[in-house]
């Protein structure tokens, strides 16, 4: 069998944001199976995500609204 080294992801070469958020977390699924995931924002990311669930929110409410003024 031959050995694989996993080069390192993207983001772990790419310079750090004087302001972003980073976190890492482990998932550990039963004893075979382990997760590991690694997140960057900035600030402005997280609000213009807020804003787009926000949106879609707004979008979703108005078309639930809506279907429920018709007589079925």
């Amino acid at each position: 069998m031959t050995d694989v080294k996993a080069e390192p992801a993207i983001f772990d070469a790419a310079p750090a944001h004087p302001e972003e958020i980073r976190s890492v977390f482990d998932l550990r699924v039963g004893n075979h199976i382990t997760l590991q995931g690694k997140l960057r924002i900035t600030p402005a990311g997280l609000v213009c995500s807020g804003l787009a669930v926000a949106m879609m929110g707004f979008g979703l409410g108005y078309i639930a609204r809506s279907l429920s003024r018709r007589n079925w």
